[in-house]
């Protein structure tokens, strides 16, 4: 019996010594993970850890919006021994009262937050002190090193983490990815002072161009001032693509600092603001016309100065009789009584079946928060009169955004084709990338119709707006002066003032539209949004190394 208990013995003497050494390693865990000083960061503060959200990057990678390290101090009161001695060393380098720091040190809790957003180097001197129950931990802070370029465009994130306005708001949930679940936390600690994400949200990578996006800034800025108006919207389009080069709004604000900042300066004017756009609608009008046969740039009509629609009387836009004109003369006089010629003889079926094939009256899907549909009255509407037919046909009572009307003359840039705005290019995550491709509408009108226009508004911008020209270069566009409703009707002062165009014009790279809020030194188009335009157009033509016509032409055509 003797001989046969000894292995018993012995394992349970081995037994013993293993118990005693988990017990050992157990202890040590919790001294380790609990009770040891501030690198380590508490289960309840790692609970809490914010997710690291993805870079907004332009198109040649310049980051607009990232994420950098900041750190938070917290404590856990039950392990500080001397409170009084802990907050007179800590009291120096937070930005906390010394008697709200020695009440927070002085409690029976197990965790408590002392302050957010310290520094690198506070947190290291902080560290230095080896003071029991005091942590610092790494928290991602958004930041937008570019300051207020394309504010209206990126958005801003919250002290909660929430992406608000913008791209930030409308990728919200694909930047911020996935906190790090428990299983993660436990097998990848994060290091106090070299913190790296667990798991961080992709990367954006947009058709913004930030060299572009400052030329556009800087012009609107400069053009606001000049003509005292109360604001303004440009944006910049690839009309081939859709692909959305800039796009901005004065006055606008620092995402940086959005805690301070009005909150009506959130809202991006370009997709979520909607005005009557004036005679810049004649465009579609004329598309119309020429896509159904109904008229030709040669059709010619007796202007007699006004018009009579559904009882109301309407005049041209300079209250001039301009005589017998051409369609394309309708276009360089910005005639209103000509453009309801051509809605007229379409018929309302017609006109308004080619106002929705380009996009007004809904939202043009591209990739922000906030966008609006604009506002469209039908025929069958009950409140819609025939007067409208009129008034609509050269961009009065039709409200709409700048970004609908932006990609309207992008399509007929674009031979007819509607393309999807967008700003997203590229999604990158991790090693995946997924591109995100031009996206076809629909055709809106014929190509031979989309030529036959362009050819009418180089005649248009050449004449009737010859502050948008610059050397060398064909540009198709139209002015807009339009009159602003009130509550109790139009203003009989103040205008928004527009030029919409695209060039080079047989083969255009961009579409550039310019709208004014209010001027006071001029109310027309022609005399204040062309300026604006020639001066970015002239810089664009370089930036994007476009030749001059004839020497492009010369080349892609060389004689035999």
């Amino acid at each position: 019996m003797e001989t046969g208990g000894k292995p018993y013995r012995r394992l349970a003497l081995i037994g013993a010594m293993l118990a005693g050494f988990i017990l050992i390693l157990i202890g040590q865990l919790f001294r380790l993970q609990v009770l040891s000083h501030n690198s380590i960061v508490l289960p309840a503060q790692a609970e809490s850890a914010s997710a690291w959200r993805g870079t907004i990057m332009d198109c040649n990678g310049y980051p607009l919006a990232l994420d950098v390290v900041e750190y938070e101090v917290s404590a856990a009161p039950r392990e500080i021994k001397d409170a009084q001695k802990a907050a007179d060393r800590l009291c120096p380098l937070l930005n906390v009262r010394c008697d709200r720091l020695l009440e927070l040190l002085s409690g029976n809790e197990l965790y408590v937050p002392v302050q957010r957003r310290v520094s690198k180097e506070i947190s290291e001197a902080i560290a230095s002190l080896h003071l029991k129950g005091i942590y610092v931990e790494p928290r991602p802070k958004r930041v937008y090193p570019q300051g207020m370029l394309a504010a209206h465009v990126l958005g801003f994130v919250n002290a909660d983490g929430e992406g608000n306005y913008g791209l930030e708001g409308h990728y919200d949930s694909l930047l911020k990815g996935e906190e790090a679940d428990q299983e993660d936390r436990e097998s990848t600690p994060v290091p106090l002072f070299n913190p790296i994400p667990q798991r961080k949200g992709p990367d954006l990578v947009l058709t913004l161009d930030r060299n572009i996006q400052y030329i556009v800034e800087r012009e609107l800025a400069e053009g606001v001032a000049r003509y005292k108006a109360d604001g303004g919207t440009v944006i910049v389009m690839e009309p081939k693509t859709g692909a959305i080069l800039a796009m901005a709004s004065y006055p606008s604000y620092d995402p940086n600092n959005f805690a301070e900042t009005p909150l009506e300066l959130f809202v991006n004017p370009a997709v979520s603001k909607q005005y009557e756009p004036g005679s810049v609608f004649k465009i579609v009008t004329m598309a119309a016309g020429l896509d159904t046969g109904t008229i030709t740039p040669q059709t010619s009509f007796h202007c007699t100065g006004v018009v009579e629609i559904g009882g109301l009387a309407i005049h041209s836009g300079d209250d001039r009789a301009h005589g017998q004109e051409t369609m394309t003369e309708v276009l360089v006089h910005s005639c209103n009584v000509g453009a309801v010629h051509v809605s007229t003889a379409l018929g309302k079926e017609k006109f308004y079946e080619y106002v929705l094939r380009f996009g007004f009256g809904r939202k043009t899907g591209v990739d922000l928060d906030g966008e609006i549909p604009g506002q469209l009255k039908l025929p069958d509407h009950k409140n819609w009169h025939y007067y409208e037919l009129g008034t609509n046909a050269f961009g009065q009572g039709i409200a709409v955004t700048p970004l609908q009307m932006t990609t309207a003359v992008a399509a007929v840039a674009n031979g007819g084709l509607l393309m999807k705005p967008h700003l997203v290019e590229k999604i990158l995550d991790g090693h995946s990338v997924t591109e995100i491709h031009p996206t076809i509408v629909r055709r809106v009108i014929s190509a031979s119709a989309a030529k036959e226009l362009t050819g009418m508004l180089v005649e248009a911008a050449e004449r009737g707006a010859p502050k948008a020209a610059v050397p060398g270069y064909h540009i198709a566009g139209k002015t807009g002066t339009a009159e602003i409703p009130t509550p109790k009707g139009y203003d009989p002062w103040g205008t928004i003032a527009s030029f919409a165009g695209y060039a080079p014009a047989d083969d255009p790279r961009f579409v550039i539209l310019v709208k004014l809020d209010r001027p006071r030194t001029d109310i027309r188009g022609s005399e204040v949004a062309a300026p604006i335009f020639k001066r970015i157009a002239e810089q664009l033509f370089v930036y994007l190394d476009i030749p001059p016509d004839a020497v492009r032409l010369a080349y892609t055509n060389p004689k035999n």
